[in-house]
């Protein structure tokens, strides 16, 4: 079985071409794949399909040719991933399955994205959806003094998601994120917790915490999440559309958000090169595992 690796911002994904929809992915395989000791490593799995042969995409392969099976590292599906399909543009024109855009099919509907001709890519990633849910999230620090609980916006985009604002960069250096922030009342389908600092007008700083991966270095609906969530209260607010840059531990990302509500994600995706895995080894591992 082969696998492209790449990354956008360094959320890395493993990519697996499976046209004809015929590779039974067990989430016993994505999880040992995706184990950065014992496997290859990465946040998640991209399967590459054709919508017409995935039975949860079917019913969109008259606007979208491929459907991006997404899977994160824990072998849950996920609605969507920004980096995800920036990636999965880049895989699709590598090998020559589209010229330099593609109409993609997600669980989260289908995503138009381009190659902007300067290692970017565009993503239209849909309208944001608030939640009425303010969650109050504890996470812990390494630092002396711990956080007190924080309120915090619940919104769909279309993954889960809950935007923490912080005080200043230490606050946000010091975050210990290697276990699950706590969500009090949780999302009904667990929630990527996005933490965040201003370091100027329409600039952010964030480290996120996803469900099924934990920590990661990068998360595209996060990234437009965060901005979309701090808009809200921008103490320099501006008629019209705005762009926001958001910096995180595996580089920078642009968020535009126009007049229609429509976000548009920019951010660089990369393919790093081919791994091919071992039939029998990942045998062993779905039988470990179980499948």
């Amino acid at each position: 079985m082969r696998f492209v690796k790449g990354h956008g911002t360094q959320n890395d994904f493993l990519l697996l071409p499976d046209l004809d929809g015929e590779i039974d992915l067990t989430p016993a395989a994505v999880r040992a794949v995706c184990d950065r000791r014992a496997g290859i490593g990465a946040d998640g799995v991209l399967r590459v399909v054709r919508a017409a042969k995935h039975p949860e995409s079917a019913d969109l392969a008259a606007d979208a040719k491929f459907f991006m099976d997404y899977r994160n590292a824990d072998g849950s599906v996920a609605e969507m991933c920004g980096n995800g399909v920036r990636v999965f543009l880049r895989y699709l024109i590598a090998a020559g399955l589209v010229e330099q855009s593609a109409a993609v099919a997600t669980r989260g509907g289908i995503r138009s994205a381009r190659a902007l001709g300067d290692g970017n890519v565009s993503v239209q990633m849909g309208l944001p959806r608030f939640l009425a849910d303010r969650p109050i999230v504890t996470a812990a620090s390494t630092s002396v003094a711990q956080l007190p609980p924080l309120e915090a916006t619940a919104l769909l985009v279309p993954n889960p998601h809950v935007v923490v604002e912080l005080p200043d960069t230490d606050t946000l250096d010091a975050l210990d994120l290697r276990a699950a922030p706590v969500v009090e009342a949780p999302l009904p389908d667990g929630q990527n917790v996005e933490f965040v600092v201003r370091r100027g007008p329409r600039h952010l700083a964030m480290r996120v915490h996803e469900r099924g991966s934990g920590e990661t270095r990068s998360c595209g609906t996060g990234i437009c999440a965060a901005a979309v969530a701090l808009a809200r209260t921008d103490p320099e607010p501006v008629e019209g559309p705005t762009r926001w840059r958001v910096d995180v531990p595996g580089g920078t990302c642009e968020v535009a958000w126009g007049p229609d509500g429509e976000l548009e994600l920019l951010g660089p995706a990369v393919l790093v090169g081919e791994v091919d895995i071992d039939e029998r080894w990942l045998a062993e591992q779905q039988i470990e595992h179980g499948r």
